[in-house]
């Protein structure tokens, strides 16, 4: 039993950060001011939030009394905080996580998830304490538990920016999920995990999975069950080896890239760097482990790219920089997802702007946009070409990852020039009620392909 923490002289909680004003106080340790609340939200027609403060006073009268199970009732308001939290409400959802924290303060779910709020508001700080704090305290995270579902083990980083995004993939209506934070657990944790049939190694970011190589190939020695893209694969999908790992594929281009480990200490040094890998100027930079453009910013000339190493920590790609402009005047990015090696069409973005990204393609505002998404979606073969197709079907068996992805354009000669390849690429479903519902067919398509790859691994 945990700790009574109601005394006297600390009757309020931690005040929340400003991003949490929930109420506009904060979270109380009486249980008379939590009813009192629950009657004034349920006057002001809020019937959830006058439950939560009612379920908060129950949880704080159990605490108080020290004769039963406090930690149940710390569970029922962390419940709280994550429907909050599942349904997008991140100020209430902050508000009960921190009052949980207050009172069992070795909730793991209650730091995770108040890491990814306040990694949302930009308080990357604190948000990486929290991360910390729960994977110090538990490792092995179970969704589901179903008799007849998959159990599937999924390895991860705590850092979720380099993982595979799996919600599609793995839905919890027929898998039990068994997230394990690989990165803070000892080898012999390995041997202490529940049950499962089948592992998938979520950590897609070759540049996050790196440190972690020894760690991994131990459990993949160990492991009696099959690893879906095993970590010696990953490895290989670093953005500065992808030209040699597609090397000699017909008609598929690869910009060259080099990666520094550190700002070159001399405008010779640099030099020297950009001819290892025949990379010219304009130059596009990125901090390595970054998604989505982040940090993405192309140089022109060697003073800016020496500018921009200058505020690097850390590793960084050097990428030469392809003008990929249709004759339309248009960018064009394509993405094919590879399960099990075999392609599948998930999206096209067209953008006025080199840096093509769909959120930021205004595609829902431009039918002729959507509608030449379709015809990919639809079909491939015809709007690509089947040389362009060959080409990409040829890539994923190089790749040879159970799961992964490219993102491209086709050159004017009908050459695939290839962005990315690797196995962080996201796959999923749109709403139902918005203007992207018609793609959910075709996500579907790559969710069947996963599930049959699953069951052909699947041991029985």
């Amino acid at each position: 039993m945990t700790q009574n923490p109601l005394n006297e002289a600390d009757r309020k909680a931690a005040p929340p950060s400003a991003s949490a004003g929930h109420a506009g106080n904060s979270a109380s340790l009486d249980p008379s001011c939590h009813r009192a609340l629950a009657e004034r939200r349920r006057a002001d027609g809020d019937e959830l939030s006058a439950v939560a403060h009612l379920i908060a006073a129950h949880t704080l009268d159990a605490f108080a009394a020290e004769t039963v199970d406090t930690s149940a009732s710390a569970s029922n308001l962390c419940d709280v905080a994550t429907g909050y939290f599942m349904k997008g409400d991140h100020v209430p959802a902050e508000y009960w996580y921190r009052l949980v924290l207050t009172l069992e303060p070795h909730t793991a779910v209650a730091c995770q998830n108040l890491a990814a709020i306040l990694t949302d508001v930009g308080d990357v700080s604190e948000a990486a304490a929290f991360r910390d704090r729960a994977y110090r305290i538990q490792r092995v995270f179970v969704e589901g538990s179903g008799a007849a579902q998959r159990r599937v083990l999924i390895l991860c980083a705590a850092s979720t920016s380099g993982n595979v995004p799996f919600d599609a993939l793995l839905p919890g209506t027929t898998c039990c999920r068994i997230k394990y934070a690989i990165d803070y657990a000892a080898d012999e944790e390995d041997q202490q995990l529940p049950a499962y049939d089948l592992v998938f190694n979520a950590i897609g970011d070759a540049d996050i999975a790196a440190p972690l190589a020894g760690r991994l190939a131990r459990f993949v020695s160990r492991s009696t069950r099959p690893v879906l893209n095993p970590p010696a694969m990953v490895a290989l999908t670093q953005r500065h080896r992808t030209a040699s790992l597609l090397g000699g594929l017909a008609d598929v281009q690869v910009a060259p890239c080099v990666q520094s480990d550190a700002a070159p200490d001399s405008r010779a040094t640099l030099d020297a760097l950009l001819a290892q890998g025949a990379t010219g100027f304009p130059v596009l930079a990125r901090p390595a482990a970054t998604h989505g453009g982040e940090g993405l910013t192309r140089c022109e000339n060697r003073a800016a790219l020496e500018a921009w190493l200058s505020g690097q920590i850390g590793v960084s790609y050097l990428a030469a920089f392809r003008d990929y402009r249709s004759a339309d005047g248009f960018y064009r990015k394509y993405r094919i997802i590879f399960v099990d090696r075999a392609p599948f069409a998930y999206h096209l973005a067209i953008s006025p702007h080199w840096m093509v990204h769909y959120y930021s393609a205004d595609m829902e505002q431009h039918p002729w946009k959507l509608e030449e998404e379709r015809r990919f979606l639809d079909d491939p073969h015809d709007v690509l070409g089947e040389r362009a197709m060959s080409a990409i079907a040829a890539i994923g068996r190089r790749l040879d990852l159970d799961y992964g992805g490219i993102d491209f354009t086709v050159l004017p000669g009908g050459e695939v020039l290839v962005f990315e390849a690797n196995a962080t690429m996201l796959a999923h479903f749109e709403r139902e009620t918005g203007a992207l519902a018609h793609k959910n067919h075709y996500v579907q398509r790559i969710v069947d392909a996963f599930e049959k790859m699953m069951t052909r691994h699947t041991p029985g």
